[in-house]
């Protein structure tokens, strides 16, 4: 009997923790540094601060742009995924560390945190 009311204690907890509602992402505390081009072929720095986690974001300076951005520094407490494809696509992305800094040659238009 001890086995049956153990075993029903057991599912009861496994259906409510089931039934509870997912956490929200959390974000990436710091900053991803990197460099754009912008009006006239100026090299600006860019930013995204606190970036949130478990989701794609396409850098706001390259949206509309021939030239993606470039040299990103990932100065955040998160793993960075950056591609150079908007939306997170295509084969062509490389993966950083936290605190991870990378030449001026690799390019990317989105990245994602996680």
């Amino acid at each position: 009997m001890r086995l049956r009311s153990t075993l029903a204690a057991g599912l009861g907890a496994l259906a409510l923790l089931v039934a509870l509602p997912a956490s929200p992402a959390a974000a990436a505390a710091g900053e991803l540094r990197y460099i754009y081009a912008g009006p006239g072929g100026i090299t600006l720095n860019g930013t995204l601060a606190d970036p949130e986690s478990g989701v794609c974001i396409d850098v706001p300076e390259t949206v509309g742009n021939d030239v993606p951005a470039f040299a990103p520094r990932n100065h955040t407490d998160a793993t960075a995924t950056v591609f150079l494809e908007a939306g997170c696509e295509g084969d062509t992305y490389f993966v950083m560390n936290p605190g991870q800094n990378l030449g001026h040659r690799l390019q990317f238009r989105s990245v994602a945190f996680g």
